[in-house]
């Protein structure tokens, strides 16, 4: 067995790195990388978004999607009301949280044309590529 041809190791290495690299990038604002996304993914829903589908949006579980929310209610970016029988939870993002968008967006451009930089144009956009892939025939 070689670990070095671990697909799930390389991956998790390359998203580790990269994750913390937009977190030092977003540190000013108090945002998480994590935590961007979500504000990210609510405010091009344009709306409500269940925990369930804000998780399938983000490829995340709801257990981690419930966990990174609260955070981000407790500082007013974002609201969360039950809907129909109570089990199902609706969240939207405050004018608070649009605010923190816009405050943490130039953070997240600049880690983002680093990351670009880094790897080149050509091959960022061919790995972008693979990785959707990736997620398409895993999904």
């Amino acid at each position: 067995m070689k670990l070095s041809n671990c697909t799930c190791l390389e991956l998790r290495r390359a998203t580790r790195i990269v994750t913390q690299q937009f977190d030092r990038s977003l540190q000013p604002t108090g945002l998480k990388a994590t935590q961007f996304s979500v504000l990210a993914t609510l405010y091009q829903a344009k709306g409500q978004l269940s925990v369930n589908e804000l998780a399938e949006a983000l490829t995340a579980d709801r257990t981690t999607v419930t966990r990174n929310l609260k955070p981000l209610e407790t500082a007013g970016y974002l609201r969360s009301e039950t809907a129909g029988d109570r089990r199902r939870r609706m969240i939207e993002l405050t004018q608070e949280g649009r605010e923190k968008l816009d405050e943490a967006r130039p953070h997240w451009e600049a880690a983002q044309r680093s990351v670009v930089k880094s790897i080149g144009k050509k091959d960022w956009r061919a790995m972008r590529g693979l990785l959707r892939d990736v997620v398409a025939s895993a999904g």
